[in-house]
């Protein structure tokens, strides 16, 4: 049994992070920067600026998030989804990135001094897919003896990211961003479903015939 996504994703933004760390260059190109995205059409800093993170607490209570949900809502997108269940998992991901830079783009794109970073726009989308899925399920944290329903530990992440503060370079995580992610992950469940159904209704259709 091979790596799953969610550890190879986990391996990507750790690696990026921890060069970015050392170097100020690198991490200068990877910024999500609205100013530069619309005046030179640096369009991919809309995903590259999720791989990279401010600090090692930044980076560690994403990767810790991630690694407790995402392994299985990407399995479960398999079983749901079938053979296209990886690739869905990986069109979350990326659209929850994404997803999480629209608003400061519009609200920061002449604004020069701008700056953000981070997955939280992802592992938002990770993490709340899980709790539309397993709504009731409750999580035993290695620092915490007691057992936290996944409802409840999805409000403690959102309320560490709304208050969490920097004064240079800022979380790509806002009240905007969070209405955004929702308004994708409705878009995204929605296109999903759908297609899970009719991909149904076409089997159920083909073995009728047989």
């Amino acid at each position: 049994m091979g790596l799953s996504i969610t550890i190879i994703i986990i391996g990507l933004i750790c690696l990026t992070s921890f060069l970015a760390f050392n170097n100020a260059d690198l991490k200068n190109k990877l910024l999500f920067v609205p100013y530069l995205i619309k005046k030179d059409k640096q369009f991919y800093r809309f995903l590259s600026s999720g791989f990279i993170h401010g600090d090692l607490m930044h980076l560690g209570i994403n990767m810790f998030v991630l690694y407790q949900f995402g392994q299985t809502v990407e399995h479960s997108f398999q079983n749901i989804f079938g053979a296209t269940g990886t690739l869905f998992y990986v069109i979350l991901f990326v659209a929850g990135v994404i997803f999480a830079g629209i608003p400061s783009y519009f609200k920061h794109q002449n604004h020069s001094h701008y700056r953000a970073l981070g997955a939280s726009g992802a592992v938002s989308a990770v993490l709340y897919s899980f709790i539309l899925m397993y709504p009731t399920n409750s999580l035993f944290l290695f620092f915490i003896p007691i057992p936290i329903p996944a409802v409840i530990f999805g409000f403690l992440y959102l309320a560490y990211e709304l208050h969490k503060k920097n004064s240079f370079i800022k979380e790509k995580l806002s009240y905007d961003q969070i209405i955004w992610i929702f308004y994708g992950l409705f878009a995204l469940w929605s296109i999903l479903l759908i297609n899970s159904y009719y991909s149904n209704l076409s089997l159920y259709s083909h073995y009728n015939k047989i």
